[in-house]
């Protein structure tokens, strides 16, 4: 399987297929290529509605010259954290982002979180996640508003009374109870219909399996989460 940079050939043949209408992994395949590799270079650059293949290779070409431009060189280069590779984290930090903008959180709101998450403290300020990120202090006002709105982020400030932001190992539980619920919602409406609809006719039917699915699912999901919660909040043992 080659390595290395996607050509601009490559772009084109990924516009055609998704044109045609092709998915990640076929397309990969054709280009004898990871699935993460096109899925990534597609979400990063428009998604798979606007991608266009010339727009994609100029602004990889634009962040290859900006990281030449800042990254460290020679003896003055700092070291990273616990020996880790500084190539192999920020490809990790990227698939991450693309990952979390799959899901359907906006880019800059994905890159921030995987921030957070990746970071050792768990907690960053304003100016360093625009260090990190490399964007405008503006840019990460407005991402972490909206992660803050959602539950996913909270701010705190440290001794300094400067405001940092936090990444909750508990928002993963919240997450699933909201989950729940929703099912719970929707197995109420449906029960709504079937006393509407006539408990005997198809349709009736229908939403009576879709309300006792997702009656069970949520109940599942809800005893999942209660039994799990302390995983969240327990170091693992070494393997």
């Amino acid at each position: 399987m080659p390595g290395g940079r996607l050509t601009q050939q490559e772009r084109q043949q990924i516009a055609l297929g998704l044109a045609d209408g092709l998915a990640y992994a076929e397309i990969a395949r054709r280009l004898d290529r990871p699935t993460s590799t096109i899925t990534r270079e597609v979400m990063r650059n428009g998604g798979p509605a606007t991608y266009r293949a010339d727009l994609a290779h100029r602004a990889t070409e634009r962040r290859t010259h900006r990281r030449r431009q800042t990254a460290p060189r020679g003896p003055e280069a700092p070291p990273q954290a616990h020996g880790r590779d500084a190539e192999a984290v920020r490809e990790y930090e990227e698939a991450f982002t693309t990952l979390l903008m799959q899901q359907g959180l906006p880019k800059m709101m994905s890159r921030v979180l995987t921030c957070l998450y990746t970071n050792d403290a768990g907690s960053l300020t304003a100016s360093g996640l625009a260090r990190h990120l490399q964007v405008s202090p503006a840019s990460i006002s407005k991402a972490v508003t909206l992660l803050e709105s959602q539950g996913l982020i909270r701010r705190e400030r440290d001794e300094g009374r400067r405001e940092r932001y936090v990444v909750d190992s508990d928002v993963f539980y919240q997450g699933m109870i909201a989950s729940a619920r929703a099912h719970a919602q929707l197995a109420e409406t449906a029960r709504r219909g079937v006393g509407l609809l006539g408990p005997d006719t198809p349709a009736a039917v229908r939403l009576e399996n879709i309300a006792r699915f997702v009656d069970f699912v949520g109940e599942s999901i809800t005893r999942a989460a209660e039994q799990a919660r302390d995983v969240l909040h327990t170091k693992a043992e070494p393997s």
